[in-house]
């Protein structure tokens, strides 16, 4: 049961702190249909960032502040590369990706990891002291809930205002942004910048869990955030109670909880790139299948 009880709180702190990633991958791929690979960049920032603040005796949350806003420059530049350069969007994310590595070792002053282990994080002072009891032994999985939910009203809310609808308009009918007179390249770069913040928040709360940052923790990132989005959607987004945002947030659980069960049942660890690589070609099959599906069941 003690097992059991460590595996289900292991997959519940990883799977709430890359949901924070999920719902920014949301934005970009779901809401603006836009393919960006400078996640695999930007969720390394926050960590990075986020682990020179904290050397440097800053506060942890505005540790977490400065990486989401970091997180944020980084993907106006990639808005800006694709509406005003017109580059397209695979090559402004993967320019954005490279440079972001430099970037990156600039900041952590060419080491290519830093280690904080005794400095406070989040998860180690300010109200995570007040915890006791069995709530201690969950309080690393309890912070990093706080910390999704916050996200997910905060984005939820403004998904619901004029910028945020506007937003959704320049994703799916950009024709229509501009017959009210409106800007969708702005839109976009809006988009990006929110998605590319969440994925900077993530690797920030990510690497306070751990106590290290790492510039090479960004490899992959993309895969599992798409992954999530998918399985999220694809599986409780049918759900009229579930909103899409708690379905990328469950879908994030469920792509974490197999790769635990995964490693559980014996696959050794230099093959997890592969299963996750395996898992999002099983959410893109499933997610193309679903609609054809539908449109079959619809025409009997």
């Amino acid at each position: 049961m003690d097992v059991f009880l460590g595996l289900l709180g292991n997959v519940l702190q990883e799977g709430f702190t890359y949901a924070i990633m999920a719902l920014g991958v949301y934005v970009t791929y779901s809401v603006l249909n836009f393919p960006d690979l400078s996640v695999d960049g930007t969720f390394p920032l926050g960590a990075c960032v986020t682990g020179a603040l904290i050397l440097a005796g800053v506060n942890p949350w505005i540790a977490c502040l400065v990486s989401f806003i970091c997180g944020a420059a980084a993907g106006c530049v990639t808005g800006l590369l694709n509406v005003k350069l017109h580059i397209t969007d695979l090559l402004s994310g993967i320019l954005v990706m490279t440079a972001l590595t430099s970037i990156n070792l600039a900041v952590t002053n060419g080491s290519s990891m830093l280690a904080y282990y005794t400095k406070p994080t989040i998860f180690t002072s300010g109200h995570a002291k007040l915890l006791q009891g069995a709530a201690k032994n969950w309080s690393a999985v309890i912070i990093a809930l706080i910390c999704c939910i916050i996200v997910k009203l905060l984005l939820d809310m403004y998904l619901k205002t004029k910028s945020g609808l506007l937003l959704r308009a320049a994703g799916s009918n950009p024709q229509y942004v501009v017959s009210l007179g409106k800007n969708p390249g702005a839109m976009k770069i809006i988009g990006l910048m929110i998605g590319n913040g969440c994925t900077a928040l993530s690797g920030s709360v990510l690497s306070q869990q751990s106590g290290s940052a790492n510039i090479w923790s960004g490899t992959g990132m993309m895969v599992m955030a798409l992954a999530s989005v998918i399985i999220g959607v694809s599986l409780f987004g049918r759900f009229k109670l579930i909103h899409a945002t708690f379905a990328v947030i469950l879908g994030t659980i469920t792509y974490k909880a197999c790769l635990v069960i995964a490693m559980q049942l014996g696959l050794p660890t230099n093959y997890l790139k592969m299963l996750m690589a395996v898992l999002f070609t099983i959410a893109l099959v499933v997610n193309n299948i679903a609609p054809s599906a539908e449109r079959e069941k619809s025409r009997c």
